[in-house]
C-alpha cells in the first residue's frame, strides 16, 4: 500500500511500480505501465504499448486519470493518492 510517508523517502524520478494488463479503461491492447515519483514527493502513472521498457513508458507514455484504474494499479491511502499528479 502506498503511503505519504513511502512517497517522501523516494527519489524524483523513481519508479516505484509497474507492470502489464490488459485493462480496455486504458487501451485496446496490452500495455506496460509505470507508476513513477515526481518532483514533490506527487506521482502519476504512465502506460504505452507493451513492447517498450519502462524507462520509455516513464518518458513518453500516456497519463492514466481514471481514479479506479489508479487505485488498482497502485493500492494506495487516500493521503498518497490526493498526491496524484492529475
Amino acid at each position: 500500500m502506498l503511503t505519504i510517508e513511502a512517497l517522501k523517502l523516494m527519489t524524483p524520478g523513481f519508479i516505484f511500480a509497474s507492470g502489464i494488463v490488459n485493462d480496455p479503461r486504458l487501451y485496446k491492447e496490452i500495455v506496460m505501465w509505470v507508476a513513477v515519483r515526481g518532483g514533490i514527493y506527487d506521482w502519476a502513472i504512465y502506460y504505452h504499448l507493451a513492447t517498450h521498457d519502462n524507462d520509455y513508458v516513464s518518458r513518453y507514455g500516456d497519463k492514466c486519470f481514471a481514479e479506479a484504474v489508479i487505485r488498482e494499479l497502485v493500492p494506495c491511502t487516500d493521503k498518497a493518492f490526493a498526491m496524484y499528479r492529475f
